[in-house]
């Protein structure tokens, strides 16, 4: 299908022309055909008129749990390890494939109507999670999240389950979807896990080319007793001596590493994915990225689970990312507007190896547009400043991924959320819950 928007306001994240006003953007089938002042040449199946509204890319939530969704603020008030041990593991006890296909569409639906179109996401039965990602359109990387807790002595793949999960995954959903799933390898956390099956994850993302997902230094805790227990290594150092980086990766929360980490990290291309609200409602700290940028160091943004968060809102993540290192470093030039957009759109589309998060030809059409004629909006002195500091989900009038519009005005085009609400209340909750 070919779709031209007129009077087009574009934030392209293009540092050179971050905005474009009175344009024309053409998308033909998955990709955005042109970008300019002229109206392009030829006929359309469709011509969306953008006055009063502000095309971006779409956001980018390079770290999520979107199943979570069934435990929206369950167990709060506990830090992370409380957190998960006494709540939100025995909760996760008693999921089955029809809980964790409710929660995943009730999770996607809440992302893609608040102008999200990838995600990267790291849980459980994760082959349930692949059909409904395709269901709802969006894009995604999706990663079992490598456990291990028995004797590293008695590891073998063959007995290991979540070596066969990485298995199957693998080979039953990368490139799904004419590249609208992707697969990463995966390994939960240094804390969750031991050297062997580091090793073996990391032998597999390179004979199969993956990308690689880690929980890394959420908690002082993790990343001390981390060093405790191998030789003063912190968990980034401690993962790179069995090969986990070799592709490169992405590196969930951050909070804690080292300057010496963030050397590591530029060197070998590993992406730290902020979590800025998960790590405050958790006590877990605040991540340093004014300094992980300034070496070097990819940063794009997350919601994490909405079990600690308690939503999908990334334009939430991206004010605060934007505010919360002013307030921390005293410095009101921290972190620029464009830089927190960056983080949103951009950077996470880079780390997840997906062509998108810039308004340019030949991109991927993830893109969104922002009705600026809200009162939140209006009167707009800088767009981007806006689009940070005031924006809100229901700002979003539409949302195209991959050149298919999946939501608009209100209306989802892909998901029946009737549907997915009384799975959640008929089924899901009374499953886990009683």
């Amino acid at each position: 299908m070919s779709i031209l928007f007129t009077n087009v306001t574009a934030v392209t994240m293009d540092p050179a022309d971050p905005v474009l006003k009175d344009a024309f953007v053409a998308v033909e089938g998955r990709k955005i055909a042109s970008v300019g002042a002229e109206r392009p040449q030829g006929t359309f199946d469709r011509t969306i008129d953008c006055t009063g509204k502000v095309l971006m890319p779409g956001l980018v939530n390079a770290h999520t749990h979107v199943p979570m969704a069934l435990l929206r603020g369950y167990g709060g008030g506990h830090d992370l390890q409380h957190w998960l041990n006494d709540w939100i593991f025995p909760a996760e006890a008693k999921l089955d494939d029809r809980c964790v296909a409710a929660g995943a569409a009730l999770g996607l639906a809440e992302m893609i109507a608040s102008g999200t179109t990838c995600i990267a996401d790291m849980y459980m039965r994760t082959g349930v999670i692949a059909k409904t990602v395709l269901e709802a359109g969006i894009s995604a990387n999706l990663s079992c999240g490598g456990l291990y807790f028995g004797d590293p002595a008695d590891f073998s793949p063959e007995k290991c389950s979540d070596c066969q999960n990485q298995t199957v995954l693998t080979e039953e959903w990368h490139g799904a979807g004419d590249g609208q799933i992707m697969v990463d390898a995966s390994i939960h956390a240094e804390y969750t896990s031991s050297a062997p099956l580091w090793r073996w994850m990391a032998d597999y993302a390179q004979k199969h080319g993956l990308g690689m997902h880690v929980h890394v230094s959420e908690t002082k805790k993790e990343h001390e007793e981390c060093r405790g227990r191998n030789s003063g290594l912190t968990p980034i150092q401690t993962l790179d001596r069995y090969g986990v980086w070799e592709n490169g990766g992405h590196a969930a929360h951050c909070v804690w590493v080292s300057d010496q980490d963030m050397e590591l990290m530029r060197k070998k291309n590993i992406t730290a994915v902020h979590n800025p609200v998960s790590n405050l409602k958790l006590a877990s700290g605040v991540a340093r990225v004014p300094q992980l940028l300034k070496a070097g160091v990819n940063v794009a943004l997350g919601t994490d689970g909405v079990a600690s968060n308690n939503s999908h809102d990334l334009f939430e993540e991206v004010k605060l990312a934007a505010i919360l290192h002013k307030g921390t470093t005293g410095d009101p030039t921290a972190i620029s507007a464009f830089d927190a957009l960056s983080m949103a759109t951009v950077n996470g589309a880079r780390t997840l190896g997906r062509d998108a998060g810039v308004i340019a030809p030949g991109k991927i059409a993830d893109l969104i547009l922002v009705d600026f004629t809200h009162p939140n909006l209006f009167p707009c002195h800088d767009i981007l400043e806006n689009l940070v500091y005031s924006a809100a989900p229901s700002n979003v009038v539409m949302n195209m991924a991959r050149g298919k519009i999946i939501y608009e005005n209100g209306e989802f085009l892909t998901l029946d959320l009737e549907k997915i609400r009384a799975e959640v209340k008929d089924y899901a909750l009374p499953h886990i819950f009683g």
